[in-house]
This record gives structure tokens, C-alpha cells and sequence, in this order.
């Protein structure tokens, strides 16, 4: 049998069609008037939304861009009978139309809310300990971004120790959650370079500065 389908290319382009939604420019011209790729870090998550246009503009392009991964990977349990391989392909869509949207000449964000979405449907405990430990290294030193990294870094362990009592997660999970991980850590990069030379601004709303998202 083929490990891909016409089903699983198009649930594939579903998900990025979804991912690839601009919530946090909409939202951010809505509640600002601005373009918040002009503003700020640039980026158009929901770190960058909080600090340049408020908390309320960040909280619901956090929740916006949750919701792409997490609405991705469930309509490919409706469509393709719970299989992991659609529903991988379809959430792994949504993290890149959101990174590379093709309305905003493939500019998007860094992943890390709608990637939450994704394993919130896929590997729900998984993500929920992603969350615990991005929280921890968030409250204990205030950086977004290292607090990002640190979750997706340990994704792929979560997802393995954590898919289901005494069952290791299919291949095609593993793999994808290995991509999923190194494309928001690749996503960061430029957060790591001032992480290394101690320059990348630590979270508060109201500092338009650099950030995560």
C-alpha cells in the first residue's frame, strides 16, 4: 500500500491552507490599525502581537494559531479514520502555511502556537508537557523565546514517553514530530544568536522589541 495517498495530500494542503491564515496581521490591524510586520520584532505571532498591540490582540492570535494545527489534525481523524500518517501530513501543513504563508510571499511566523495546536490533537499529553516546561522556563528567566525552544526540543521525547500507556508512536509520527521541532528551533534562530550574545529582550507587554513570535 502506498504510504501516500491522493487523501493524504490533500488533507496535507487542507492543513496548510489552514496554517497559512494571517490571524496575527488580521488581528493586529483590527485592534491597532498597524502592520505588525512593520512593528516590533516583525514577526507576526503572538509574542510580538502582545507586546506592540496589547494583550487582548495576543492572546487571540495565540488562540487563532492554536486552533489552526488543532482543527487541521481533527479533520483528518474525521476524514481519513483516525489513521497517523494524514493526520501527521495534515498538521505538519498547518505548521508550515503558517511559517511560510503563501498570501504574505511565504513571511509567516515561527510555529510554536500552531505546533502547540497540532499535539494538542495528535499527543495531547505530550503537549501538555511541552506547555508545563515551556511555562518554567518562561517564569524563571522571562525569555519567550528560550522557553519555545526548550518545549520543541523536547517534543520529540514527550511524544515517545507519552503517545499511550506501553505503545511507542508510529514512524511517521516520530518523524514528523523531529520536523515539527526543527523548524521552530530553525524558525529562532535569529532569537538564539542574542540568546548567545545575551542581547534577546526578555517578555513584557508593551516592549515593542524583538521576540519569539
Amino acid at each position: 500500500m502506498s504510504f501516500v495517498t491522493p487523501i493524504h495530500l490533500e488533507l496535507f494542503a487542507l492543513g496548510y491552507l489552514l496554517g497559512s491564515i494571517p490571524f496575527g496581521l488580521l488581528l493586529a490591524k483590527i485592534f491597532g490599525g498597524s502592520d505588525i510586520r512593520k512593528t516590533g520584532s516583525g514577526n507576526i505571532g503572538a509574542t510580538n502581537v502582545a507586546r506592540v498591540v496589547g494583550p487582548a490582540a495576543g492572546i487571540l492570535t495565540l488562540l487563532l494559531d492554536t486552533a489552526k494545527g488543532a482543527i487541521a489534525v481533527w479533520l483528518a481523524r474525521r476524514f481519513a479514520q483516525q489513521l497517523a500518517a494524514p493526520m501527521m501530513l495534515a498538521g505538519a501543513g498547518a505548521l508550515l502555511g503558517h511559517c511560510f504563508p503563501v498570501w504574505l510571499k511565504f513571511k509567516g511566523g515561527k510555529g510554536v502556537a500552531t505546533a502547540l495546536g497540532v499535539f494538542l490533537a495528535l499527543a495531547p499529553l505530550a503537549a501538555l508537557g511541552g506547555v508545563v516546561l515551556f511555562l518554567l522556563v518562561v517564569l524563571l528567566w522571562r525569555y519567550v523565546s528560550l522557553g519555545s525552544v526548550s518545549a520543541a526540543a523536547a517534543m520529540p521525547l514527550l511524544v515517545y514517553f507519552l503517545w499511550a500507556p506501553g505503545h511507542a508512536p508510529p514512524l511517521v509520527v516520530t518523524f514528523g514530530t523531529l520536523f515539527a521541532a526543527g523548524l521552530v528551533i530553525w524558525k529562532h534562530d535569529a532569537n538564539l544568536q542574542r540568546l548567545a550574545d545575551g542581547t534577546e529582550p526578555k517578555f513584557s507587554f508593551g516592549n515593542s522589541r524583538g521576540g519569539a513570535e
